[in-house]
């Protein structure tokens, strides 16, 4: 793309979020003009998909990658990010489709990326000074800030978020991976993504969010994906303090 093209593709996966999508599109295309926003549907059955390409018919900036069923949010992330390469968008940004990741910040994560070629990655985060969440339990933000102490621990990063979902990357840094051995799900996919970009080399910066939990439908988080990135976390954390560098 030329330099007047799409400032980033935003990808946002969805499953059911048929009362979601539309004022997702309308957040982030008012928070980010030049940007492009992707929708990686699942085949909801709820009819997201159907909504989404009646936008995409009015508006060129709207996309839809249509799959045939529930394949996992790793799986429809990298989906987003090859149709972003192949498409020549300089950064790539995950966000949720519920509402949880406040649109109005994209400008600031994507300054951190572009205003700086060493950084590769600007993760919206919770868990740095001004960052902060909004209708957790108590017992919900325990055990995230524990999970996030745990992993930074054993895996010797200094994020403080590494499970969060808000990301921008710059697109050469997803390039530079091999997308066909990702297959982590849930938490673990932003863990494994994270620890990609640091074996690069490359910088990792945190920009806060005040992170709101969803307001309509209902997560998809399930016990066995923490489960999943609890013991990831662990056999990552031994390959690198063993010489076995991601």
């Amino acid at each position: 793309m030329t330099t007047q093209g799409p400032t980033a593709l935003v990808v946002v996966p969805t499953y059911d979020e048929a009362e979601n999508v539309r004022g997702i599109i309308e957040a982030v295309l008012g928070a980010v003009p030049a940007a492009h926003l992707l929708v990686v549907d699942d085949g909801s059955p709820d009819g997201t998909g159907d909504i989404v390409r009646a936008v995409a018919a009015e508006d060129d900036r709207v996309h839809l990658l249509q799959r045939s069923g529930k394949l996992g949010l790793g799986t429809a992330y990298v989906a987003g990010f090859r149709w972003g390469l192949e498409r020549g968008y300089p950064l790539l940004v995950e966000m949720d489709a519920d509402g949880s990741h406040p649109a109005d910040r994209l400008p600031a994560m994507i300054d951190a990326v572009r205003s700086d070629d060493g950084v590769l990655l600007a993760i919206g985060s919770r868990w740095v000074a001004g960052g902060s969440v909004v209708d957790w339990p108590l017992r919900r933000e325990v055990l995230s800030r524990g999970a996030n102490t745990y992993a930074r621990f054993v895996l010797g990063i200094g994020v403080h978020d590494v499970t969060a979902g808000f990301r921008v990357y710059r697109a050469s840094a997803v390039a530079a991976m091999d997308l066909d051995t990702i297959d982590s799900k849930g938490y673990c996919f932003q863990v494994d993504m994270t620890l990609r970009v640091d074996a690069q080399g490359g910088r990792i910066v945190e920009v806060p969010i005040r992170f709101r939990d969803r307001v309509h439908g209902v997560s998809k988080m399930s016990g066995g994906i923490v489960v999943e990135a609890m013991l990831r976390v662990t056999q990552w954390g031994f390959q690198r303090r063993f010489g076995r560098r991601r």
